[in-house]
């Protein structure tokens, strides 16, 4: 008899190649580096710099971001719909998006978008090496090492390179290229070690909520947030 092991429960990890015009990508390029300006990190040294600590959040509302900012929107509802989204039961929000800058040696720390629900990023540059820098994202938990801890490592019985425990998985920018995946998941980019070229994307934050509904009686569904619209701010005290 001949063992077989299903995997269970993926991640829906999406991507796709958006047709972007050569001088195009230029001009994105040349736009995330002047927003950018003349800083070369964030404050923790080794850090890329990423607009949304430095007041560069709406890059979307920018006319120059408008054609990837629509991509981005038409693919993510194509992602809610291969998910099993009736997708004329929510409503989906960008909440912010910015550029990131990877000079060599930077990196993006762990960490996940508790205040999103979707994450999406298009790379400007990158040839699909991954020698500026990957994207590696991380699981929630090793339910297949059994006993707690092993997949970790440090001389342990496993060994983490095998599918069915790998400590993360890694992603190699390419221009153009579109990646979708839960916010609520772990990830982070490894170090740009291309010494000639710094690593440039926008990432973007989404959020789903119920649509906007004005007929008496009518609330959103359980476990699904009411549209921002129809919220209630409270004044400071």
């Amino acid at each position: 008899m001949t063992l077989s092991l299903q995997p269970l429960f993926p991640l829906a990890l999406a991507t796709a190649q958006l047709p972007l015009d050569p001088m195009d990508s230029v001009l994105l390029l040349q736009d995330a580096l002047a927003l950018r300006g003349e800083e070369s990190g964030n404050p923790n040294p080794g850090c890329a710099w990423t607009g949304d600590i430095n007041g560069v959040w709406q890059v979307h509302q920018l006319p120059a971001f408008a054609a990837i900012t629509e991509l981005v929107r038409r693919h993510a509802w194509e992602y809610l719909a291969q998910l099993g989204f009736q997708c004329d039961q929510v409503a989906l929000h960008i909440q912010r998006a910015w550029p990131v800058v990877s000079e060599p040696g930077q990196v993006v720390g762990r960490h996940h978008h508790p205040n999103a629900h979707l994450s999406a990023i298009v790379y400007l540059n990158g040839d699909g090496s991954g020698r500026s820098g990957c994207l590696r994202l991380y699981p929630a938990g090793q339910c297949n090492e059994l006993v707690p801890g092993l997949a970790v490592g440090h001389g342990g019985p496993l060994d983490g390179a095998i599918t069915w425990n790998a400590p993360h998985f890694d992603l190699a920018p390419r221009a153009g290229l579109l990646v979708l995946f839960p916010a609520q998941v772990d990830h982070a980019v490894t170090a740009n070690e291309d010494d000639d070229d710094l690593r440039v994307s926008l990432a973007f934050d989404l959020a789903l909520s119920a649509p906007l509904c004005d007929q008496p009686g009518a609330a959103p569904p359980e476990y699904l947030a009411p549209h921002p619209q129809q919220w209630s701010p409270l004044s400071e005290p």
